[in-house]
């Protein structure tokens, strides 16, 4: 490196005890030092003042007192400093101090001087994830938006959404995660993270908030989802297995139970579809090379189910050609929406399609899911009868009184309480009634109250098509007893019926009768008659009547 000092103004060496010392080396090492510490500023003007290079003109080192020499053999001790920090600069670009920027706004993207401790090529650490305000749909199209922190489960937020939204919280409410452009959804499990599923939705995809009443159905009735002939040890016991055992064998992980049966699968690239013989077990979905051999050289995995879920395909079959109605699909978890990692899958029936996604569930989660279908349970048996539902202060404060007596009493029997209740109910509509015929300033007369007065409750929906109520009974779980009322398309004055049974939809019409002046409801042609329709469905679900089953879950859109 060439010296900055002319050599005349050098030092004469020194003949004294400091031979040792090679003053002209010393000083160019200095020099170096100081040419790089002035670069090293510069860069960093360079980057603070936005891309403007403000020259700097190092003056030249003239030589000094011997104190001054003095001073310039303490320097080199600096100098192995700087020489690192050229090192960590061909190491990491723009290593920079730890200086926040007190106007981002003002620096452009590109030369924005965000100074960080952190090495900007390093990403982010995926066990953490931030605190998101997703918004909530419902069924009626309306949204909420929900500050969700990054612990929180999908079990806390339907908790979270029925408290806003005062409802009635029976273990049944659950998100949604739907896929308008593949068209595809799936209930979350209450212990899953709804941040980390957001995470792994693409901008199209959002939340929706409804009732599945068939989420923790099977542990119900196990042998209404499971066919013995879809299960592998059913078959080798002949049908012997009980229900309990049935369920051990899903949740026990040293057991291996195994689904079998014919599934069509589509075709990559292709709108055909291929009928294979399925096997479902906890390493994965395998199919058949030959026939219903399950031997392992005719085994092929289809799909594992450790990073996959298990959708429901709503988009129907003619968009992707398939055989039948009752399409589900397989995706991976961390696909968002690239439809060749999808597996179109369909099955035969309903009953099928139920059974391959509830095993899929089962054998993934486990015992996970049983935890979750307990849980609730546990909390409501701590309770004492008298604590539940809570509803508000001012109810709970409230007692049943007897006041047929001279002087009131506290009725402490919970039956004859409820009974009391239902008497004071029927007591009200007559003496409504009775109102209105003498004259009540009311403008609704008693035949009208009865037929508007169903309008107020959850199991009723309107004037909605016979299309839009099957989608509603779907979308709740397709359980026995699910049930909502409509008016009748065809008769403007006759409602409709719509009941769930054995995974099948029937509709029953709903007739008016009038007697002695007063209109009636019958479902059986006038042998059984109510007055209102509240009426109707309370005896059902009490008595199945003609019915095939009682009514026993209302199909409810709730406006968030």
């Amino acid at each position: 490196m060439p010296c900055r000092f002319p050599p005349h103004s050098l030092p004469p060496p020194s003949s004294s005890s400091d031979d040792d010392v090679d003053l002209e080396q010393l000083v160019n090492d200095m020099n170096s030092s100081m040419d790089s510490v002035y670069s090293t500023q510069a860069d960093t003007a360079l980057l603070l003042n936005n891309g403007h290079a403000h020259r700097r003109h190092t003056p030249p080192l003239l030589p000094s007192s011997p104190s001054r020499e003095r001073l310039r053999q303490s320097q080199p001790m600096h100098i192995q400093a700087v020489r690192c920090l050229q090192e960590e600069q061909h190491l990491r670009p723009a290593s920079l101090p730890a200086i926040p920027n007190p106007f981002p706004e003002l620096c452009s993207p590109a030369g924005s001087p965000i100074l960080t401790t952190t090495p900007p090529s390093l990403p982010p650490s995926s066990s953490t994830y931030p605190s998101l305000d997703p918004l909530m749909w419902s069924e009626d199209g309306a949204g909420k938006v929900v500050e969700i922190p990054a612990d929180m489960t999908a079990r806390d937020v339907c908790q979270l959404l029925v408290y806003k939204s005062h409802c009635l919280d029976d273990n049944a409410w659950t998100l949604v995660e739907h896929h308008p452009i593949l068209g595809l959804e799936r209930c979350l499990e209450d212990h899953e993270l709804v941040v980390q599923v957001q995470a792994s939705m693409s901008s199209d995809s959002k939340f929706l908030f409804r009732k599945n009443y068939a989420k923790y159905e099977f542990f119900r009735n196990p042998l209404n989802f499971f066919p013995e002939q879809m299960v592998a040890w059913c078959q080798e016991s002949d049908g012997s297995i009980p229900q309990s055992q049935l369920l051990q064998n899903f949740l026990n992980s040293s057991s291996c139970p195994e689904i079998q049966g014919y599934v069509h699968v589509k075709e990559p690239g292709r709108k055909s579809w291929k009928k294979l013989y399925m096997f479902l077990r906890r390493s994965g979905l395998y199919y058949s090379t030959k026939g219903t051999s399950k031997e392992p050289r005719h085994l092929q995995l289809l799909s594992d189910l450790e990073d996959s879920n298990i959708f429901t395909v709503i988009t129907g079959k003619k968009l992707h050609n398939a055989p039948t109605d009752y399409q589900f699909c397989i995706k991976p978890s961390k696909a968002r929406s690239d439809c060749k990692e999808v597996k179109m899958l369909c099955a035969e029936d309903e009953q099928s399609r139920t059974c391959w996604m509830t095993a899929f569930r089962l054998l993934k989660y486990g015992i996970v899911l049983y935890q979750s279908y307990n849980g609730p349970h546990q909390r409501k048996s701590n309770l004492s009868p008298f604590s539940a539902p809570v509803r508000s202060v001012s109810e709970n404060s409230l007692v049943a009184m007897d006041f047929s007596g001279r002087t009131g009493r506290v009725i402490d029997n919970p039956v004859e309480a409820q009974s009391a209740a239902l008497e004071e109910g029927q007591t009200w509509r007559k003496r409504g009634q009775r109102m209105n015929v003498l004259g009540s300033p009311s403008p609704l007369h008693p035949s009208s109250l009865n037929t508007v007065i169903h309008r107020t409750q959850v199991w009723f929906h309107g004037r909605i098509m016979r299309e839009e109520a099957h989608k509603m009974i779907m979308q709740q779980g397709q359980v026995d007893g699910l049930f909502l009322l409509r008016d009748s398309q065809s008769n403007p004055k006759a409602f409709v019926l719509t009941l769930c049974h054995h995974q099948k939809i029937k509709h029953f019409q709903i007739l008016p009768c009038e007697e002695d002046g007063q209109v009636f409801f019958s479902l059986d042609d006038g042998a059984t008659k109510f007055t209102d329709l509240i009426h109707l469905v309370e005896f059902y679900q009490l008595n199945r009547g003609v019915l095939p089953c009682k009514l026993k879950h209302p199909c409810t859109a709730v406006a968030l």
